[in-house]
């Protein structure tokens, strides 16, 4: 039996997935690699029909038109085998002694008849031009290398949350989840890291430094100048997320779960209202009148919920060009934090 299926989905990533599979390599047969090339225009085909050739037992090849990264996502869900499932970007990387100590614990928890839902990693944001790291870990959040319910999770603040980098899905429940990510979109890892929460019941936290996250290129989804640019996929994602579930449905969750989902749709509505409004212009105003028409349409609860949390309150009575004016500084002391580029 695989005890994790990894995906990877790729497009023009000839220069740098080779780095991404190697290290997802170090897990040998309890491991199976799913690349899956999203209408590549470079050599990336080639590179993982090549991994498919050496290492038949561990590596598949998914050869499809483009659909974007939700799309690769899509597809390696739906030919995974594995117990877990994983999605590693591929310019992003794995830290193999990492990797090794959660095979190892994933195994011990088999032989106990114990395993969780989900297990929880640290990740770096690893800044490649300059050589620095920003590491987000889970220390203060939830009981170490135990399995645990989600009640015994503390309550996050600010920007801090369990990113799409630092979950390890258990499969069989991912799929009962429900959750397809849209295609041509960015930004679906929100999603991915929010609609399957309440379906993993059991959860095990790891001190592991396991996700090497690439931060440097230009285009970079994270980058500022994309984030303003495609607010429309922001504001798609943002109304997946409130669909997903009622606020009725959320307040009836265990306490620690419904906190962090109120916490994530806080956060996430937080960028969407940046990345709209940082820049004016007749369609964004339209754009965003839009999307809060359709969750008072959803749910009037969640609705009155969002517009008056503490982070809409901060825009949605200021004018437009002074939001942009908020919102940008506020982007940009989480640059400096986390150095986003």
């Amino acid at each position: 039996m695989k005890l994790i299926s990894f995906t990877v989905p790729c497009y023009n990533s000839q220069s740098y997935m080779r780095k991404c599979v190697d290290s997802l390599l170090t897990g040998g047969d309890d491991v199976e690699i799913i690349i899956v090339n999203d209408g590549s225009k470079d050599d990336t085909i080639n590179i993982a029909n090549e991994y498919a050739e050496k290492y038949p037992s561990i590596v598949r090849v998914i050869d499809k038109e483009n659909g974007g990264h939700g799309s690769g996502v899509n597809a390696g869900l739906r030919l995974a085998q594995g117990l877990y499932y994983k999605v590693v970007d591929s310019d992003d990387w794995l830290d193999e002694e990492a990797l090794t100590k959660l095979i190892a614990k994933i195994k011990e928890h088999l032989e106990e008849g114990t395993v969780p839902d989900l297990y929880i990693t640290n990740f770096i944001y690893d800044h490649v031009l300059d050589n620095t790291r920003y590491v987000s870990a889970y220390i203060d959040k939830l009981p170490q290398n135990v399995i645990c319910g989600w009640d015994n999770m503390k309550k996050f603040k600010y920007s801090r949350m369990l990113l799409m980098h630092a979950l390890l899905y258990k499969r069989e429940n991912l799929l009962k989840s429900g959750t397809i990510l849209p295609e041509h979109t960015f930004y679906v890892d929100n999603l991915f890291a929010y609609k399957p929460l309440p379906f993993m019941k059991t959860v095990c936290y790891l001190n592991l430094d396991l996700y090497h996250y690439f931060i440097g290129r230009e285009d970079q989804s994270v980058n500022r100048k994309n984030f303003v640019k495609r607010y429309e996929q922001q504001i798609r994602v943002m109304l997946c997320m409130t669909d997903a579930y009622k606020w009725d449905e959320i307040k009836k969750m265990p306490k620690g779960l419904k906190n962090y989902m109120w916490h994530t749709l806080e956060v996430i509505m937080m960028n969407t209202l940046f990345f709209t409004c940082a820049e004016y212009s007749p369609e964004r105003k339209a754009a965003l009148k839009e999307m809060w028409n359709h969750i008072k349409l959803k749910d009037k609860k969640l609705y009155k919920k969002l517009r008056s949390s503490s982070y809409a309150t901060v825009v949605n009575y200021l004018p437009w060009r002074l939001r942009g004016w908020v919102m940008t500084r506020g982007y940009n002391i989480l640059c400096r934090t986390v150095k986003l580029g």
